[in-house]
């Protein structure tokens, strides 16, 4: 469809069923924004074929730090996502225009990691695209406008938003969609590790390419198991909220690395690579002597990977059974793992700076016993992640937002799906 019909297409109302179903009651705004977006690629590009696409950023809700030990995890997609008005070029290129950036233009005659594109969005593109050629899938030039909604250093994962995008436009454009949604995540992740320069899981891409609750376990790494959990959130009483705490993270590098470097430590001690190879039993009949070549805190982090990983398996039990009252218990008992074992809630060389620590006294306080509270993510700064019964939203909004200031509080809904193409008929396909 040529971009000035895609723009009538969207204001007709003719995705409003689509919209609704990605966006909830964020539909009418969503419009506007994908016509914002047509527009801006046809002044860019022309007035040309074009198609939309989005993938979703995501949220993890249990086995905090548990993927890089081979571990599980339950994380979902949400509403908050990148979304590309696209056109198929005749040229090889990749060019990929972000609102707010310099345009990214990637010559796909030469997919080499260049070290001067570490850290940009430039070694995303190429990354990506040299892994579907490696697969032996075939890639091909496309222009495309970018823009986003995901936090930036939220810990709803901006970036692995926009590799899954680009994996999806490919897969769309070229590959004859013969990429999976786990395999668009695992080229996704090749880009960030190897082009990038980010040595990052799994999880973060899965839940972005496949969307809705899912559950990840990571035994065997190159073949993760993947199961999508069937849940309508929607009706558990609860709404789910990102609050942003504020706080640097700058230098916060060599907090994020001691995490799975202490644990792997610990492995070491019983000749294995990770956490998940080791019998929690024998850690704990163990500690004892552990301790004579393993640090405390790397013991307690231990600790908490054995506990978080088991845990998740019960999370997912309580959400396909309905019992969200179990499921909150489950998620603050993880909140409280983190804090006390993992020690993720504050940097140790900054400790008079403790925004999530304050974000989660602040929640348990004015939830009152109800709902649960968490760190999100990698911890350390940024956000906190709470369910709020929906009798409580208003006050709990208000009152949090009185501590981190107005808008710190997101309210989000799970996405049922990931990296899609966006058209009419979506909301009935699911694809």
């Amino acid at each position: 469809m040529r971009t000035k019909e895609l723009q009538e297409q969207i204001r007709s109302g003719a995705l409003s069923g689509t919209f609704e179903y990605l966006y909830k009651n964020d539909a009418a705004r969503q419009a506007e924004r994908y016509a914002g977006a047509a527009a801006e690629f046809e002044r860019l590009f022309g007035e040309r074929e074009a198609e939309l696409f989005s993938a979703p950023g995501r949220t993890e809700v249990g086995g905090n730090h548990t993927d890089h030990q081979h571990g599980r995890v339950l994380a979902a997609g949400v509403n908050l996502d990148v979304i590309a008005v696209a056109g198929k070029n005749d040229e090889g290129v990749i060019r990929i225009q972000s609102t707010g950036y310099p345009m990214d233009t990637i010559d796909l005659s030469d997919l080499s990691v260049r070290q001067e594109e570490t850290n940009c969005a430039a070694a995303l593109i190429r990354g990506v695209a040299a892994r579907f050629r490696e697969l032996g899938m075939e890639i091909g030039g496309f222009d495309a406008y970018t823009t986003s909604d995901v936090l930036k250093g939220s810990g709803l994962s901006s970036s692995a938003a926009f590799e899954v995008l680009v994996g999806t436009i490919l897969n769309h454009f070229y590959a004859g969609q013969k990429a999976s949604a786990v395999q668009i995540a695992q080229i996704a992740q090749y880009a960030e590790n190897v082009y990038f320069g980010k040595p990052s899981g799994l999880m973060d891409q899965t839940a972005s390419s496949v969307g809705g609750f899912v559950t990840i376990d990571f035994a065997d790494v190159a073949h993760p198991q993947v199961k999508k959990v069937e849940v309508d959130f929607s009706k558990s009483g609860y709404q789910l909220c990102i609050v942003d705490t504020g706080g640097n993270h700058a230098d916060l590098t060599g907090d994020y690395a001691a995490a799975p470097a202490e644990m792997k430590s610990v492995a070491a001690q019983f000749g294995k690579q990770v956490l998940r190879e080791v019998s929690p039993a024998e850690f704990y009949a163990k500690i004892g002597e552990l301790r004579k070549s393993c640090t405390d805190r790397a013991l307690l982090r231990a600790a908490h990977f054995f506990a978080d990983d088991a845990r998740v398996p019960q999370e997912v039990a309580a959400l396909e059974a309905g019992d969200f009252d179990h499921f909150r218990q489950l998620v603050i008992e993880s909140g409280h793992s983190s804090f006390m074992y993992l020690q993720n809630v504050y940097t140790c060389k900054n400790p008079d700076e403790q925004g999530l620590s304050l974000g989660l006294a602040a929640s348990e306080q004015i939830l009152s016993g109800q709902g649960a509270w968490r760190v999100h993510g990698g911890g350390f700064a940024g956000t906190i992640q709470c369910f709020v019964p929906d009798s409580l939203l208003s006050d709990y909004r208000s009152g949090i937002e009185s501590v981190f200031g107005q808008g710190s509080c997101y309210v989000l809904s799970i996405r049922p799906v990931g990296g899609v193409k966006v058209t009419p008929d979506l909301y009935k396909t699911g694809r």
